[in-house]
């Protein structure tokens, strides 16, 4: 992959510059794939049920509504995110167990973290269209990010 400034270079009038608000915690800080978004609201059921699938090298997309009460991601979730081939997972939301997951070999993005998990009441939404830091996520997109971004294309690039 080429870093995400040649891409934006290369390809930007056809590209979604997501907003800097978030942080690499994964122990990979470049990282790409087709994604798959998930929608929830203080409740990891949904994610975990999504790392425990075949990623295939995708990107999960996690809509927390920008929640900072909870973690929705912790260093348990992130190693099936590693065991099941997943390739990265931005979290529009906070996660914990930041330091276990800086050694794992998964790119992660998030807006923070917060030592709080989250209740287990199986609520959510999958495959679903979702917008947030100034960018519209679907399933099927591409997202390409590394240190010094991340940018969403319609296409594989």
């Amino acid at each position: 992959m080429n870093n995400v400034s040649d891409l934006h270079d290369e390809h930007g009038a056809s590209l979604q510059l997501v907003d800097p608000v978030f942080t690499n915690y994964g122990g990979i800080g470049v990282f790409h794939g087709e994604v798959e978004t998930i929608r929830v609201f203080n409740d990891f059921l949904l994610v975990k049920k999504t790392l425990l699938s075949p990623g295939e090298n995708r990107v999960l997309v996690i809509d927390g509504g920008g929640s900072r009460k909870i973690a929705l991601l912790g260093d348990r979730l992130a190693q099936l995110g590693v065991d099941n081939q997943w390739a990265g997972i931005i979290v529009n939301g906070c996660i914990r167990d930041s330091e276990a997951i800086g050694k794992l070999p998964i790119g992660v993005k998030a807006i923070g973290t917060c030592p709080v998990k989250p209740d287990m009441e199986d609520e959510g939404e999958q495959g679903v269209r979702v917008l947030f830091a100034s960018t519209i996520f679907r399933s099927g997109s591409y997202i390409y990010a590394d240190e010094d971004g991340i940018v969403v294309s319609d296409t594989a690039l």
